[in-house]
């Protein structure tokens, strides 16, 4: 009874555009509301969770638990996600990614809590990752739910998909703005005024919600003693350089050292590596445990003599090792972040990145300071850093321009960024194509982007477009046993397999039109002598951009499904042109 009732009332609501329209904007201040709570909740249970393990220990004392509490913090999250979860709940944005290209923006109802719990057991015992993808999924998990309980259509879950994330981000680090233009720019949501209106409702009430229960104290709060001059553009573009190729950096090596662990088929074996490993860099480095923001204020606030105390260089003021210091903690962070995800810690690259970059930025403003006779802002250079290496590694600039914008409270710093950032980003899009989040995707065919054909035929399947209504044949068969099969066929090709299904070509009725109707040749001509193998087959594997390209390279209306060499169907050119032509209008509609 509930469930007819719900239908009817969805069905009201969603009869008319302008009803739609309406519940969307709803849908997208409740989304708003949800994923503020969740980060607020997420922040806080880190937090608390920390200071609980961490009572009455700290790194001067040298104390050997912290060795330990990286493994501790992996395996809790492994057995959690192994045997609760029973998913990978790790790459939180990817994961949304590839719910957006290939599964309509449907994602599963768990990751609505399940990253949130293993991010805290991840993160609160060291590991060394950020937790704004766990986060992001939490509040796309959020949107995507309602789109799916109100059946709502494929772009406007996408939509909502997007307001989930632009919530979260704007909870975390109270910046609507930068919360509004990562949807946009990393999950690629269309920028239209239909889309954009419910991603500045989500953003805005999940950055409210933060503000209120939270105070109105940010993340990063900085009170700029020096502008922007522009006899410092030059070193701009230089940091612009560096982040460009620390950014390089942080993505393949990441991506190797985690492409290494998964060799590791024992997940005890691979966790035990790898909190071992992370418990000794951490060891070394105490920076490298967790998020690293409070180090990174440190750092930034001219601490950095203390936190060089804390490590096992020990009690030095020498400015070269300082800046050794720094260099250290720039190649580890992105060993460390790779070995906690790789191991199985849940965690995303946001707040590593963040840090990398504020890292850079004092290291090569220091650097300039000490060796030149120029004397640049230590602090603008950190927060400049940081939106370039941000911008590197997610291929996201206006992200990582507005992010540090938000957080200054104030535009003094907005040419740098610009400069900074763009730089960046071209730098490393000259070597990499594609970001950290996309780069598995693009290498599967799996990746939703801007360019509106491409990301049609991203939503296109295989399976969603196979016709199975073709009579076939046996391989043994005769000329007479064909004309049997064509009598009772409806189109114009007929398979050939054997009795295990295995494909072994076409014949096509026009080219056997001229014998077909002599019956001396039935039982001497066999089918063996009139079929041929296509010259191009499909698998099911393949994405419908590789398949539309195969149609175009061919004369073929219809080109044959083959898996493991056996018969599946066929993919016809017409049925594929019309669904495209469907699915276009409706991505392109308002």
């Amino acid at each position: 009874m509930f469930t007819n009732l719900r239908a009817s009332l969805i069905a009201k609501l969603l009869s008319n555009s302008r009803s739609q329209r309406q519940l969307v904007l709803v849908l997208s201040l409740i989304i708003g509301i949800v994923s503020g709570l969740a980060a607020v909740v997420l922040k806080n249970t880190v937090f608390n969770t920390h200071l609980l393990i961490t009572n009455g220990f700290n790194f001067t004392d040298s104390n050997y638990l912290y060795l330990a509490f990286p493994f501790i913090g992996i395996f809790l999250t492994v057995i959690f996600a192994t045997y609760m979860i029973r998913d990978n709940i790790g790459h939180g944005v990817s994961r949304i990614l590839h719910a957006i290209s290939r599964n309509n923006g449907k994602l599963k109802k768990h990751n609505m809590y399940s990253s949130m719990v293993a991010s805290t057991l991840t993160v609160a015992f060291g590991g060394s990752v950020g937790l704004e993808a766990p986060i992001v999924l939490t509040g796309s998990s959020v949107g995507s739910y309602f789109g799916q309980l109100f059946h709502l259509n494929r772009k406007t879950m996408m939509v909502l998909v997007g307001a989930g994330a632009s919530g979260a981000i704007a909870a975390i680090f109270k910046a609507p703005i930068a919360a509004v233009i990562f949807s946009l720019e990393v999950l690629m949501i269309d920028l239209t005024m239909s889309a954009l209106i419910p991603l500045l409702i989500s953003s805005a009430t999940g950055a409210m919600v933060a503000y209120f229960l939270m105070g109105s104290g940010v993340l990063f709060s900085f009170d700029l003693s020096e502008g922007f001059y522009l006899r410092h553009l030059p070193y701009y573009v230089g940091l612009g350089l560096l982040a460009g190729m620390v950014s390089l950096y942080f993505s393949r090596f990441s991506m190797y050292i985690e492409a290494q662990m998964k060799r590791i088929n024992n997940w005890f074996v691979k966790v035990l590596i790898g909190g071992v490993a992370l418990g000794a860099l951490i060891f070394m480095l105490p920076s490298l445990y967790g998020e690293g923001y409070e180090f990174l204020h440190q750092l930034i606030n001219h601490k950095v003599d203390a936190l060089v105390n804390e490590s096992l260089l020990g009690h030095t003021t020498n400015a070269s090792l300082l800046l050794l210091f720094l260099v250290l903690i720039l190649i580890f962070k992105v060993v460390a972040m790779a070995i906690t995800t790789g191991s199985g810690g849940v965690g995303g690259v946001f707040a590593p990145s963040l840090f990398m970059g504020g890292v850079l930025g004092i290291f090569y403003a220091k650097f300039i300071n000490l060796y030149t006779m120029i004397s640049v802002p230590e602090k603008n250079m950190a927060l400049v850093g940081m939106a370039g290496v941000m911008a590197g590694v997610m291929h996201a600039p206006l992200t990582g321009i507005f992010l540090i914008a938000e957080f200054t409270g104030g535009y003094e710093l907005f040419t740098p960024l610009i400069v900074t950032a763009t730089i960046s980003y071209i730098t490393i899009t000259y070597f990499e194509p594609h970001s950290i989040y996309t780069k598995r995707l693009a290498e599967r065919g799996e990746l939703f982007t801007h360019h509106k054909d491409k990301s049609v035929l991203q939503m296109m399947h295989i399976e969603n477009h196979l016709e199975t209504n073709f009579k076939t044949i046996g391989i043994e068969a005769t000329l007479g046993d064909l004309v049997k099969v064509i009598a009772q066929s409806e189109r114009n090709v007929i398979p050939v397999v054997d009795d295990e299904n295995v494909f072994y070509g076409v014949v096509f009725i026009n080219d056997i039109r001229t014998i077909m109707f002599q019956p001396e040749l039935y039982d001497t001509t066999l089918v063996s002598e009139l079929m041929y193998m296509p010259d191009t087959l499909v698998d099911p594997s393949e994405s419908m951009e590789e398949v539309a390209r195969k149609f175009q390279e061919t004369i073929h209306y219809n080109l044959p499904v083959i898996k493991d060499g056996k018969y599946m169907g066929f993919v016809s050119r017409a049925r594929i042109f019309s669904s495209y032509r469907k699915l276009l209008k409706e991505f392109s509609e308002e």
